[in-house]
């Protein structure tokens, strides 16, 4: 089992799976299908059951029959996304191993200066005497979230090839586009047929997450008036210079590079102009629903001020809502779920981290749609970028999670 989660991983990295937050289409990349197609025809190798690949809509899905003997009357699903992030590139990757790492900096590539480093990263340290994978510095990795497809199908192997193993039934999904927020958009719940659910899609080895963000975006779309520069007093509204007040009025203490834990954030993603019009793009996030609610009523608040200031219909703004967050639904009757989870990291001398998502995560949207599905870790660091890397033998260890909490009775 322990190379074959690795040797899996490597091969799901090689297909590139970039989503593309500005297509029309779904997924949002058809690419996103080519690893879907290999998931769907080595799940049928394995003898996975009921195996269905969408064509229309990329997901895959399939089903391990109980062996039981109907002791878990429930159904447990596992869920993974095959999409990377478009923040940077996933295509023609160059993993490199770092054996037996000893708390040195580790030049990603030597050629460009790129280095991940114990100061930048500290949690290096806690990797000392492990392999790493890393990138080389001009890609992602793409453990967010091969990482957790690769664990799900180690563990859907072990389970065929050991019926010693009892369990109930086991369902499998690998999702698209989760990275730009529609993962779920198109899943079928009927045929995924499961009761409850855990998204493989986490970081560190121990991450047990129940609980993230609420979630929006917001567009600010400001119209100005342009005439020439030197004839411009009194009548000139720069459209630019407008935006920029509008992202003035935001509480500098509530963005991303400031906040932690629960903090939430307003968070501008873009933003181009002249003086004749101007866009900025923001994702709202909190912890709190309360918090959350009140920061867009405030976003509407600036637009309401900046209205009156320079003119009706000189700021138009508009939100809408991504998702919420799992605990309202987790913790009221399913937190079963997460102390399952804990018990069986304990068993294996895993640590259990149990921590609120700076993010969301399939599972968060599911958790809506009547399937309640806490995130765990899938091993990997740094998501989404050049800087990050994967643990070997994190990921080999949550693979013997996978497989024992496939053992659980769920009823």
């Amino acid at each position: 089992m322990a190379g074959k989660v690795i040797e899996r991983f490597l091969n799901y990295i090689k297909v590139d799976t970039t989503a593309d937050e500005n297509s029309t289409t779904f997924p949002s990349s058809l690419k996103q299908k080519n690893l879907g197609r290999i998931l769907a025809q080595e799940l049928s190798d394995l003898g996975v059951s009921d195996v269905f690949f969408d064509e229309e809509y990329g997901y895959v899905y399939g089903k391990i029959p109980a062996n039981d003997e109907g002791t878990s009357p429930k159904t447990i699903a596992f869920i993974a996304h095959m999409d990377t992030a478009p923040d940077i590139s996933g295509e023609c990757l160059n993993p490199q191993f770092v054996e037996n790492y000893q708390g040195q900096d580790i030049v990603l590539n030597e050629e460009l200066g790129i280095k991940l480093t114990t100061k930048k990263f500290p949690e290096l340290k806690e990797y000392i005497g492990k392999t790493l994978i890393t990138t080389d510095g001009t890609t992602l990795l793409g453990a967010d979230d091969k990482a957790g497809v690769a664990e799900i199908m180690t563990m859907a192997e072990e389970l065929l090839t050991h019926p010693e193993i009892k369990h109930g039934t086991i369902s499998i999904c690998f999702t698209p586009d989760e990275e730009v927020g529609s993962g779920v958009d198109h899943i079928n719940l009927e045929r995924l047929d499961a009761d409850y659910g855990y998204t493989v899609d986490g970081g560190a080895l121990g991450e047990i997450e129940y609980e993230n963000f609420n979630a929006s975006s917001c567009v600010v779309k400001v119209q100005g008036v342009n005439v020439h520069p030197g004839e411009a007093k009194n009548k000139m509204k720069n459209a630019s210079l407008i935006a920029l007040e509008f992202e003035m009025m935001l509480p500098r203490n509530e963005k991303p590079e400031y906040t932690c834990g629960y903090e939430g954030f307003y968070h501008l993603t873009d933003m181009q102009g002249n003086e004749e019009s101007a866009k900025l793009n923001y994702i709202i996030r909190d912890h709190s629903k309360e918090k959350f609610e009140a920061k867009k009523a405030y976003l509407e608040k600036v637009a309401e001020v900046l209205n009156q200031k320079y003119g009706e219909g000189t700021v138009y703004l508009t939100q809408k809502d991504s998702y919420y967050n799992m605990k309202e639904k987790v913790e009221p009757e399913y937190f079963f779920l997460v102390d399952y989870a804990k018990e069986c990291m304990e068993e294996l001398d895993i640590i259990p981290r149990i921590q609120p998502i700076r993010g969301g995560t399939d599972g968060a949207r599911l958790s809506y749609m009547g399937l309640p599905c806490p995130n765990l870790c899938a091993g990997g660091h740094n998501f989404h970028g050049r800087y990050e890397y994967v643990c070997v033998e994190s990921m080999e260890k949550i693979t013997q999670l996978l497989i024992r909490l496939a053992t659980k009775k769920y009823e």
